[in-house]
């Protein structure tokens, strides 16, 4: 397969356009591709075309688009995984593993125990990285929409906007057993996919009682099982659990 580059640009064939200098650079630096060699480019919005390297140089690259091409299917169920930012490059990671599996938007929360402060966030341009690690990942994977990764919102603000939109499907909080009165087991969900959801996932020291009280009057409360997972991983656990359940694999 040819090497796919992320061209946002890209929307019919016979169009000249430049990459973005990301893009350029691994395709001149990395790759060492040439003037001529065919590559693919996506726009991050479903569509892929085949295209040509019309110029490369220290300017940058330019690439002539040509054919379009049947992207990769996308998961049925629209899901949006709400994760707690997480500590270090580790949301890095959360990033990359949900957009590989397959999810349709990412939300950062900020709860009661998540160690990152918002300002923290935006002087780092958090947001602009994890979409980096987004584009990088789509690439990799094959897929060609790009999630959109969305400006941080407390979890209260998160839990408004859900009781404010009942129609766009059910939202679960992944929670540990026992953490409330009434929890819901995967194998409990319905299997039959729902058109969207959104999964909420927890930072390194759990929900505290006040956010999963807050939840549950608008959430399931899911529950995974009785193993501790890091909270790294357990979102692509937990998104791999709920496609299996809904049929996407």
């Amino acid at each position: 397969m040819n090497a796919r580059f992320y061209a946002p640009d890209a929307h019919a064939s016979g169009e000249v356009l430049a990459l973005p200098d990301d893009e350029a650079g691994h395709l001149t630096r990395v790759l060492r591709l040439k003037v001529g060699d065919t590559v693919r480019v996506f726009n991050g919005r479903g569509g892929e075309f085949e295209a040509v390297i019309d110029s490369a140089g220290r300017n940058g690259v330019e690439v002539r688009v040509g054919a379009a091409r049947e992207a990769a299917r996308e998961a049925r169920v629209a899901l949006t995984l709400a994760q707690a930012v997480l500590k270090g490059d580790r949301m890095d990671d959360v990033v990359r593993d949900a957009v590989m599996i397959g999810v349709a938007a990412i939300q950062p929360i900020i709860t009661t125990r998540t160690e990152v402060a918002r300002s923290a966030l935006e002087k780092g341009s958090r947001v602009g990285r994890w979409h980096r690690v987004a584009v990088s990942s789509a690439k990799q994977c094959g897929r060609a929409v790009v999630p959109p990764i969305r400006e941080p919102l407390t979890l209260e603000t998160l839990l408004r906007a859900v009781a404010a939109e009942r129609s766009s499907g059910p939202t679960l909080m992944l929670v540990e057993p026992g953490a409330a009165s009434r929890t819901i087991a995967l194998g409990d969900l319905a299997p039959e996919a729902p058109r969207e959801s959104t999964l909420v996932v927890g930072p390194e020291g759990g929900w505290a009682a006040e956010d999963v009280a807050a939840a549950a009057a608008v959430c399931g409360l899911l529950t995974l099982g009785g193993r501790t997972i890091r909270a790294d991983a357990m979102a692509a656990v937990a998104i791999s659990a709920l496609f299996a359940r809904w049929g996407e694999f």
